[in-house]
């Protein structure tokens, strides 16, 4: 394990220090509304966090010997709308959180009218920086804007959001209904991260199969994980308020299963993860240690 904590950090980096160079915010006391605006994306953007995804995308590039170069920028299309996601996500109109990361949510710091903008701006402007990226083909690129698309908008993370809110408080819900919203509105996004990955460095239609399986199943894992954490972990470990799901009476997998069943559905769903991809060996080893870090993560 940590040996994996010191891929990740390494990785988390090498992610960071590449949207560094990309982007160029106002940093001196901005005076005037654009420049407020390019404050609040960054504020969120560099605010720090696991960068799961974009690793994913450079691992799963990896795994099929593509080279960061090419990943890199489509990496920052992936976290740029996630964290658009993030930022209307604590909007008191949604989850109404008062920390992120361990900070004040953007609201707090900017408003709610901006920390909207910042969002839609994050959301706008990842299309059009992946439509740019040199070095790919027509083809993929528009495979990728597409697939984007679909994960983000209204078949993926947006439709997820309109889940959750219209079962918010309700008691008469299913198990399909609860894991159609984690695939959604988290696992839409994690799934594009591998493909993505896997796409960049061409990967062939059953390598981006198994890498689909492979995606779906931690990124389901990936939500139950967090809804126990949310019912178990605390502030300081999360970065955020503890214990806000049930206070809020959301949807949850803890709410439905219980905190036994959830636990065992996510061992359930990391083994899936790992055995998909055995057929790749050691080069693999990567990928299958995110998944099982996935059930055993404290934040």
């Amino acid at each position: 394990m940590n040996e994996l904590k010191a891929y990740l950090q390494q990785q988390s980096r090498l992610f960071d220090q590449y949207l560094e160079q990309y982007y160029s915010f106002p940093e001196n006391n901005p005076q005037g509304p654009v420049e407020i605006l390019g404050e609040s994306m960054a504020y969120s953007l560099f605010a720090g966090g696991k960068r799961l995804r974009p690793i994913l995308a450079m691992s799963a590039c990896r795994l099929f010997g593509g080279t960061l170069e090419l990943v890199l920028p489509v990496a920052v299309a992936i976290e740029m709308i996630h964290t658009y996601s993030l930022i209307h996500d604590d909007l008191p109109a949604m989850d109404d959180d008062n920390f992120r990361r361990g900070l004040p949510t953007n609201h707090k710091v900017y408003g709610e009218g901006m920390a909207i903008l910042a969002g839609d701006a994050l959301l706008t402007d990842a299309f059009g920086h992946l439509a740019a990226v040199d070095g790919l083909s027509e083809e993929t690129r528009l495979a990728l804007v597409r697939g984007l698309s679909q994960a983000a908008g209204s078949e993926g993370m947006v439709a997820g959001q309109a889940i959750d809110l219209h079962y918010e408080g309700r008691l008469d819900v299913s198990r399909e209904i609860l894991f159609d919203l984690h695939r959604r509105k988290t696992g839409a996004m994690i799934t594009f991260a591998v493909l993505a990955g896997g796409m960049v460095a061409g990967a062939d239609k059953e390598d981006l199969a198994r890498l689909e399986t492979y995606g779906q199943s931690i990124g389901l894992a990936f939500q139950i994980a967090d809804d126990v954490l949310d019912e178990t972990g605390t502030q300081t470990e999360l970065g955020k308020d503890a214990g806000s799901d049930r206070e809020k009476n959301k949807l949850t997998s803890v709410s439905l299963l219980g905190l036994d069943e959830s636990r065992s559905l996510l061992e359930e769903l990391v083994n899936k993860a790992v055995i998909v991809l055995e057929p790749y060996g050691k080069r693999a080893a990567r990928l299958q240690q995110i998944a099982n870090y996935i059930a055993v993560r404290k934040n």
